[in-house]
């Protein structure tokens, strides 16, 4: 470190393991924690600290805050929609989505349904133009007209309404404001990914967008430090374990020893790639037909496909090439 100290990291899975080693107990206190390590250190259970570069520092920080403004404004909106269940359940047969602007306009003036039952079309129109520019047209007068249909025969609960109403407007204004949040937050992990030449190698792998380049790599540090996919997934707790003995032999799982919001990623990556990418999507057609793999298989498989992409780009300098990895993955079968 910057202190001339030798920093080493321990997993907490091993001090989890050994600390039955010298007393046979299950306890647990700040003493026996710091003997336990202390002991791991010294029987060389441990691996090397490597500090990543500034930018990567920057780009973990910046993806475990949006990792938290993510989970609250997911909280946010379960708890709208719980809202809605309650009190205006009819209200999806309008706006399958209602966080659209049309939604959120009407949720803020008249969200129960008991609100619209003396309301015209032409006079729900008008209420959205104050919070929208194209609040008529066909669609305007469409949604109006349904909207005010479903609020008459409404079974919605109707005790307490002006407190529900006042929770209502509490929880759309700090989804408003998680929400705009969130767009800064992404702008600003956007301008880091442009001053990390790597970033711009894997972007060129068509699917895989803004987020996940910056996600993965906030988990893997600088991808050229890596001579192989494999330690890729091996950070991530991806490595295939499997328990034998004797005659015995284990189900072959994941190790799940690693970074767990690198191993999200990576799986929801991969699915976007499937999904969105024409060479992975052929890819995953042929484990499922022709080899005869599960969804779910394929798709582990190819989170490996897409560790060894990365790394050898990065290695290379190249990007990525669609022709290059079918013929390699070809060859490789």
């Amino acid at each position: 470190s910057d202190k001339d100290v030798h920093v080493v990291m321990v997993n907490p899975a091993t001090t989890k393991r050994n600390k039955e080693n010298r007393d046979n107990s299950p306890s647990k206190n700040d003493p026996k924690d710091a003997l336990t390590i202390a002991d791991s250190v010294s029987r060389g259970f441990y691996y090397e600290y490597t500090r990543q570069s500034l930018v990567f520092q920057r780009l973990r920080t910046m993806m475990s805050d949006r990792e938290f403004w993510v989970a609250n404004s997911v909280r946010l909106q379960n708890r709208i929609v719980r809202w809605l269940d309650i009190r205006f359940p009819e209200y999806p047969s309008v706006f399958k989505d209602w966080t659209c602007k049309r939604s959120l306009a009407t949720l803020k003036t008249f969200p129960c349904p008991q609100d619209l039952e003396e309301y015209t079309v032409s006079d729900v129109i008008s209420a959205w133009r104050v919070h929208m520019q194209r609040a008529g047209g066909t669609t305007g007068i469409e949604k109006a007209a349904q909207l005010i249909a479903h609020a008459k025969r409404s079974v919605g609960e109707q005790a307490a309404v002006e407190e529900a109403k006042a929770d209502l407007k509490r929880l759309i204004e700090e989804f408003e404001r998680v929400t705009t949040m969130l767009e800064q937050i992404e702008k600003d992990i956007e301008a880091l990914l442009s001053e990390i030449p790597t970033a711009q190698q894997l972007r060129t792998v068509k699917g895989l967008g803004k987020i996940f380049t910056a996600a993965i790599l906030a988990g893997t540090g600088d991808l050229r430090q890596y001579a192989h996919g494999r330690q890729v997934l091996r950070k991530a707790g991806l490595n295939l374990t499997q328990s034998t003995s004797g005659k015995r032999k284990g189900q072959i799982v994941l190790s799940k020893r690693g970074d767990s919001a690198l191993r999200k990623y990576l799986y929801l990556a991969t699915v976007q790639l499937v999904w969105n990418n024409p060479v992975f999507r052929h890819l995953h057609e042929q484990n499922v037909q022709e080899k005869k793999m599960k969804k779910q298989q394929s798709i582990f498989k190819l989170i490996g496909k897409l560790a060894r992409i990365l790394v050898g780009i990065v290695q290379r300098g190249e990007q990525f090439t669609p022709e290059k990895t079918v013929l390699n993955w070809t060859e490789a079968a």
